[in-house]
Order: C-alpha cells, then sequence, then structure tokens
C-alpha cells in the first residue's frame, strides 16, 4: 500500500509499505478514506521534536471504514465508518478509567513513564505506525474507534480525529467563565478551533497570530484580533482588557513560533542570536536556514507572551507541542502573578460524546477551518504548501488511493 513515510528531516516520501496485520486480539485494521496533514506532523520533519526512526508512517489523523477485528474485539463491527483519535489508550488502567487517556500505563510499550502513546510518531511515542496510509492497525479497536454518526460527513470527521478534540481540550483547560477574556496565540487549524469552541463556553476571544488570512478566519469565528507585525502584543492585549490582562490564555503554537518579522516586537541582531542558541539548545538538528521544513526562529516566543499577557490568577493553557528537550518558560514571573499552568496532550477519547453531539447538532461545525482536499499522492507536494503557510492553504485532508 502507499503511505508517507519518514526517511530523515527534511525527506519524507511517498512509499510502497507492507499492509497492517492484526497482532493482538483487540486489534482493528481500517481502510482509511481520508487523513490529514497536522503541524505536529510539520515538527517531526522540521527536527523540532526529534526521536523519529526511519521508516515510519507520519500521519495521527484518520477517518475510515473497518475491515478486519481481532479475537477479542466486541463493539466495533466490520464495515463500519469510524474516527481513529490520535492517542491511543488501553481503557482499563488506572489513567484510563480517570479519563486521562493520552496518559494510558499500558498503551506506551516503553512502559508506564513513557508517556503519551499516538500514531505517527517517535519511538518515544510507541512507534505506531501513523494514518496516512490506505490501511491502519488500531490497537484497542473497542476503545480507540468511535463509530460515526449518519449525519457527520468524512470531511467533518477527519477534523475530529485530532484538531477538534485538542481544541476543546485546550478550551476545557483554560477553565474558562462566561464573560472571561479569552487570549488564543496561534490561529492555525487547532487555534481557530480553539477560538469556537472557547465562543461555545461562554468567553470573549482575543486572537494573535501575523498572517491576515487567518487572522480573517479568526474574526469570521468572532475573535477580536492582534497581528504582532504591527503591535506589541501585551500592550495590545491589555488594551483589550481595560488593562487587566486576559483571564484565560491559551498557546496552540508550539515550539515552531515565529518572532515579529516587522513592527515594534521585531528582535535586533543580539533577539536573534539568543533565540538561535535556545533553539540549538532544545534541539540542535532542528533544520534552522532551511528553504523548506524550517523550524520557527523563536521557541519561547508564545511562552513568554502568555505569562505577559495573563491576568494575575489568570489560567495558561498549553496545547502547542513542545519537546520534552525543551526547558525554557519564565517560571519567575509566572509565579508572581499566581498562575495557574495547566497543560498536556489531548485525551480524546473523553470527549466523543460532547463533540459528536455539538458537530451533530450544528453547533460547531469544524469543516470551516477545512481548505484542502488532494490525494495522497500529492502528499508531499501539500505538505511544503502547508509549512511555507501559503495562503489557502489552512488544513490539509489526504484521500488515501485505495
Amino acid at each position: 500500500m502507499k503511505a508517507v513515510v519518514f526517511h530523515a528531516i527534511g525527506d519524507i516520501r511517498i512509499d510502497d509499505v507492507p499492509e497492517p496485520v492484526i497482532e493482538q486480539p483487540k486489534d482493528a485494521i481500517v481502510r482509511l478514506t481520508a487523513s490529514a496533514i497536522c503541524g505536529t506532523d510539520l515538527h517531526f520533519v522540521r527536527g523540532t521534536f526529534s526521536g523519529m526512526k526511519k521508516g515510519q508512517i507520519l500521519g495521527h489523523e484518520g477517518v475510515g471504514v473497518v475491515e478486519a477485528v481481532g479475537s477479542e474485539v466486541r463493539d466495533i463491527k466490520v464495515g463500519q465508518r469510524v474516527i481513529i483519535p490520535s492517542t491511543i489508550g488501553c481503557g482499563e488502567c488506572q489513567f484510563c478509567k480517570k479519563g486521562f487517556f493520552a496518559q494510558c500505563d499500558v498503551a506506551n510499550p516503553l512502559g508506564k513513564r513513557a508517556g503519551t502513546a499516538f500514531y505517527g510518531g517517535p519511538e518515544g511515542g510507541g512507534g505506531y505506525k501513523g494514518l496516512q496510509a490506505e490501511k491502519a492497525r488500531c490497537a484497542w479497536a473497542d476503545v480507540n474507534l468511535v463509530p460515526i454518526l449518519d449525519v457527520i460527513s468524512d470531511d467533518q470527521a477527519i477534523l475530529m480525529s485530532d484538531i477538534l478534540p485538542t481544541a476543546w481540550f485546550g478550551a476545557d483547560l483554560a477553565e474558562i467563565e462566561d464573560g472571561d477574556h479569552v487570549l488564543v496565540f496561534g490561529c492555525g487549524p487547532v487555534g481557530l478551533l480553539t477560538i469556537a469552541s472557547a465562543k461555545l463556553m461562554g468567553g470573549r476571544v482575543i486572537a494573535v497570530d501575523r498572517l491576515s488570512d487567518r487572522l480573517a478566519k479568526a474574526r469570521a469565528l468572532g475573535a477580536e484580533t492582534i497581528n504582532f507585525d504591527e503591535v506589541d502584543v501585551p500592550d495590545a492585549v491589555l488594551k483589550l482588557t481595560n488593562a487587566d490582562g486576559a483571564r484565560r490564555v491559551i498557546d496552540a503554537v508550539g515550539v515552531d513560533a515565529q518572532h515579529a518579522h516587522a513592527g515594534p516586537s521585531e528582535p535586533g541582531l543580539l533577539g536573534k542570536a539568543k533565540e538561535l542558541v535556545e533553539q540549538y539548545a532544545i534541539e540542535p538538528a532542528a533544520r534552522k536556514f532551511a528553504s523548506v521544513f524550517q523550524a520557527g526562529d523563536n521557541p519561547s516566543q508564545v511562552l513568554d507572551w502568555a505569562v505577559e499577557c495573563v491576568a494575575k490568577a489568570g489560567t495558561i493553557a498549553i496545547i502547542g507541542v513542545y519537546p520534552p528537550t525543551d526547558r525554557v518558560f519564565p517560571i519567575g514571573m509566572a509565579m508572581n502573578k499566581n498562575v495557574t499552568l495547566r497543560m498536556g496532550n489531548a485525551n480524546h477519547r473523553r470527549y466523543y460524546d460532547v463533540l459528536l453531539d455539538h458537530v451533530a447538532s450544528g453547533r460547531l461545525d469544524p469543516v470551516a477551518i477545512l481548505s484542502q482536499t488532494e490525494p495522497m499522492t500529492g502528499a508531499i507536494d501539500a505538505y511544503k504548501a502547508f509549512d511555507e503557510r501559503q495562503p489557502g492553504w489552512l488544513k490539509v485532508e489526504l484521500e488515501p488511493t485505495s
């Protein structure tokens, strides 16, 4: 079968790979009808999150039809349309039972302390083959496959595999109360769905980015916007919040953050040199000067702004991805403001009951941010366009060729 395969940092290809097979009695094989490209995939390709092995199939978003099930699968049936949540849980350990599926004790073969297991990532994430392929093996099928309601399309469902649950998770972590100012950093796919989630929870949203098409999308969702190439972000936030700062702040960017390229926040030569040293300390192999798949230039930009912009006794929720090697955070300033920090990888499976209801009823429609649909054979060009943040390339769905 065809799949998008990681060969080295900056080198991904469409390869022929063996089809997956049932390995454990609780497995299922899913024939994928849709996959997608995520910003997290770009972290691996840019080298800002290390540990990827040559030959790994990329991708952690998938929708498809169940083709086979193991002998101990009871609820999932052959022929069902299903969403494949990005993170993997066993459903039975102490953390899964409390809804912390992303911290399952069992799913990661590296052991209880290894952290989140997910598709298409580095060895530290369990080494599960990814979903940018024609077929996939899904472990603990009864737990990790979500039957799709007939009223929900594949285009809606693929955005429920990762980015909508992650966005909802971020808004949930932020503890939004009705009327709160909610500051969302990043107007990419997760950021935009975070805006939609925060609005549904009663927040007054302020969104920060530097790309005009993404800021326009944020305004269409009801957010006030700040272009950090034009104004000083902390000053702008204070003006919009009666000098209090935002009570809830959500980082939907992560390690590939960019500094301002113009305006009052653009760093000078010393500032850029400091950023380069910091980036090298986090991931020495990251592509810092490449023409494509280039790492962001200021890994701690959003963390710094988040702590500056949050109100006293406010909450910062971090859903943007940072590698375990990143140890830079303005802890002193955060402590001095009595800030609550909440963060982590989304517990996708925890949120499907509420999200399926919101999407089926029309209260949330994630398709509003789907901008491109490409065949699997065009995935490499799609990766490049998404990486370069070309206008109109906001969220890319991939259609397998099977």
